[in-house]
């Protein structure tokens, strides 16, 4: 029998209870996905589709930044090859590829891209890194300029809109009792494929790889004396990143129909990165609240522009100075990002009440470990003598 497979399993275990945790917690969000997005208008169920491939890709760079230390900015370029290889795959109405197939052959496309680049970078890290991948995020959209038949140039191409499957119609009406749109069906598509992701990112960051990603983060040193491979660490956990970000491209793809240079410029790699720290680096929670941040803050900022008395563009404008001012108060006030510094709070909230109530037991007559001033060690003269043994005393 190959010894292969029990040290995969050994490699990728994870704490007991996590599994069945994470299995739940994943099945409850499927059916409390169904319910919302059945009963928002068409145009929250696009919001939501943005806000669930802006989630898969913070989601993946926050594993790669918050857990393995390394910073990119450059996933908005694998995020352009996840939704270029959709585009080619669903060039139109005839395209008969099923659309698991399409998303898993983006993902192993981007997968193919990041590993090539996590290689390639295995030695660069800190703002190496990062001027690497920018390099990458400036690059990559631009080839569709030079391969315009292929590509589309500055136009880009055109996704079709996945049919929605018959089993899909007649589980969403046996359970909401209305028809599923197509709008509903992508969004769907979109949330179930971040609730995978997150799945897996969080069970990986929890199995002995996590456990690794982290100790080449807290001490390179250290983990290297320990026996850890540097590179493979650094080069496996922007793998898993890619993957996520190819996924999210293809969400992005399907979203909005198009896959163009103009939708994958810089300004994306930074605003993923923005939104990880927004929420709270290494947290897959925070990585969602951020995402929801960079969805429905603008909007809020620029209906309150409009209801202030500024025209449309001026309220439009406003959105990103409001964002950056936010982004600076969370840098200075919540270093930890939004969710890392409520969590901190409520575990030491927890912990303050734990020690408080430990010390009402000890303090109350009767109780175990309670034990009266008079006959405690400290109150008696001998405590204070010197116990070592004198020369030629007998020991």
């Amino acid at each position: 029998m190959s010894t292969a497979a029990p040290a995969v399993r050994r490699r990728l275990r994870v704490p007991s209870g996590t599994l069945p945790r994470h299995l739940l917690g994943a099945a409850l969000g499927l059916v409390a996905v169904v319910l919302v997005l059945q009963g928002v208008s068409d145009f929250r169920r696009f919001q939501l589709a943005e806000m669930a491939y802006l989630g898969i890709a913070v989601g993946g760079l926050t594993v790669l930044t918050g857990v393995n230390g390394q910073l990119s900015l450059g996933h908005g370029a694998l995020m352009a090859i996840g939704a270029y290889t959709t585009a080619l795959l669903l060039p139109d109405r005839e395209a008969t590829t099923p659309l698991l197939l399409v998303v898993l052959a983006s993902v192993a496309v981007t997968l193919a891209v990041g590993t090539a680049v996590g290689v390639a970078a295995a030695r660069l890290h800190g703002p190496y890194l990062a001027g690497a991948t920018l390099a990458l995020a400036v690059a990559v959209p631009g080839i569709a300029l030079y391969f315009k038949e292929t590509l589309g140039g500055e136009q880009g191409l055109r996704i079709v809109s996945p049919e929605t499957p018959p089993w899909a119609e007649d589980a969403a009406y046996f359970v909401t009792g209305q028809d599923l749109t197509t709008s509903g069906w992508v969004a769907f598509v979109s949330w179930t494929t971040l609730i995978v992701s997150f799945f897996l990112l969080a069970n990986l960051s929890r199995s002995r790889i996590g456990r690794r990603w982290r100790a080449v983060r807290d001490d390179e040193v250290a983990a290297q004396l320990a026996g850890i491979d540097l590179g493979r660490a650094r080069v496996s956990a922007f793998m898993v990143s890619a993957a996520a970000a190819g996924a999210a491209g293809a969400m992005l793809g399907l979203a909005v129909r198009l896959a163009a240079p103009s939708s994958f410029t810089l300004t994306l790699s930074l605003t993923l990165v923005a939104a990880a720290v927004l929420g709270g680096l290494g947290s897959l929670t925070g990585a969602l609240l951020g995402a929801a941040l960079l969805t429905f803050l603008p909007q809020v900022v620029t209906q309150l522009g409009v209801d202030a008395g500024l025209d449309d563009i001026q309220a439009a404008e406003l959105a990103p100075l409001v964002y950056g001012l936010v982004m600076v108060l969370v840098i200075l006030l919540a270093p930890a990002g939004l969710f890392g510094t409520a969590h901190r709070a409520v575990v030491r909230r927890r912990l303050r009440r734990d020690a408080a109530a430990r010390s009402t037991t000890a303090a109350e007559p009767g109780t175990p470990g309670h034990t009266h001033p008079e006959h405690h060690p400290e109150h008696h003269p001998e405590h204070h003598l010197d116990t070592q043994p004198t020369k030629g005393a007998p020991r």
